[in-house]
């Protein structure tokens, strides 16, 4: 099985955390720094399927969390939709027997309208916060409820095996999946037929996507686009188009400029849970550690230091390290560099490439996570 997001050697040591994110690695020593470089952790197929949750950064949004923009009536609209669609399946749950929504045995047993949703929309206009409230608020007990990206969900495939992913997902009355990769044909055939048996055994389905190789534009998959690939399952979403900016920049400061060296380390010293490493380094050993390893990677990291930080050197290199900002996002965890600034970590040619969507998205959440930092730097 491929992954789409970096080619990977696959390392299977475990030389840090292995633990529940959250928690000091065993590798912190008091006073020292920690290297991500020291880290390929070894992660075990029931830690990924219990953690098919929303991250820590989404554990506590809500839809009365969401502030919609007043000058973009989609997202208003997108709220009450996916709220109507949360309680749509706690009053499919409360019936008597289970409800196939999905199949088709007789016109009068299928409900109205398709049960799954596709949120159609730009970077940084709250899919994912969108997504995790509809997780948080569909009544079904946790174990019932799954939410990943697309690269955990083929994870979790390659560890299980695809009939056993089936059994153990098929139980379940909802599925999100976060940032659906279609950036590599294989696995999008993959888990579009996953899908599909899922859907058979009844499972709601709610997605958000990435773009295309070769689809330029303002930085959004169209809605009929995700549909065509994923082919038969198209019926079954609904696409829910939300528009606006990019949230994590409306109305805030520019993010700080990058710091010198001597600073990274002194900041790096003095906060308990840090990591300090050399950025060409680290880009190294991201090649090294499988992406879906990266969000145990930073298990008990507090804070990321780098110094030295410059354009990734190619496409690779850099589809990687967006994983990375994705996990240290979704992980809060802010991130203090010297060197470059990270709106100039992709060049020129992979901001206007099929990729372009991935490396905005990175650049927005990396810059935010360096204003995050910013009161280390100051305290």
């Amino acid at each position: 099985m491929s992954t789409s997001t970096a080619p990977s050697t696959g390392s299977t040591g475990s030389t840090g955390s292995t633990g529940p994110s959250g928690s000091i690695g065993t590798d912190a020593v008091a006073g020292r720094p920690v290297a991500l470089t020291s880290r390929a952790p070894h992660v075990p197929a029931d830690r990924l399927v219990a953690e098919m949750v929303p991250p820590p950064r989404f554990d506590a949004v809500r839809f009365d969390t969401y502030i919609p923009d007043p000058a973009q009536p989609s997202q208003t609209e997108a709220v009450a939709t996916l709220s109507g669609f949360a309680a749509g399946l706690g009053a499919a749950a409360g019936g008597s027997g289970r409800k196939r929504w999905f199949r088709r045995e007789t016109k009068a047993a299928a409900p109205a309208g398709p049960r799954g949703v596709y949120l159609d929309g730009g970077y940084g206009v709250g899919k994912t916060h969108l997504l995790a409230s509809l997780w948080h608020a569909t009544p079904a007990p946790r174990e019932q409820k799954a939410f990943g990206t697309f690269v955990e969900l083929t994870n979790l495939v390659g560890a299980l095996g695809f009939q056993q992913t089936v059994q153990t997902l098929g139980g379940h009355k909802l599925l999100c999946i976060d940032e659906f990769e279609l950036d590599d044909p294989g696995d999008t055939v993959l888990v579009s037929t996953l899908l599909g048996k899922l859907v058979d055994a009844g499972v709601a389905l709610a997605a958000t996507s990435n773009t295309l190789p070769g689809k330029l534009g303002e930085g959004r998959f169209a809605a009929a686009d995700f549909l065509r690939e994923i082919q038969g399952l198209s019926a079954h979403f609904r696409p829910l188009r939300i528009d606006g900016e990019d949230y994590r920049h409306r109305g805030l400061p520019q993010a700080p400029a990058p710091y010198d060296d001597a600073t990274v380390e002194r900041v790096a010293h003095a906060t308990p849970g840090a990591s300090l490493d050399a950025f060409p380094d680290l880009l190294e050993h991201l090649s090294k550690v499988h992406p879906s390893r990266y969000g145990a990677m930073c298990d008990g990291i507090r804070a990321v230091c780098l110094t030295g930080v410059e354009p990734v050197p190619d496409q690779s290199t850099a589809l990687r390290l967006v994983v990375l900002a994705d996990r240290l996002y979704d992980r809060e965890v802010p991130v203090l560099a010297s060197g470059r600034p990270f709106d100039e970590l992709f060049g020129k040619d992979m901001l206007e490439g099929g990729y372009r969507k991935k490396y905005f998205r990175a650049i927005s959440r990396l810059t935010a996570l360096a204003r995050d930092a910013k009161g280390l730097a100051e305290g």
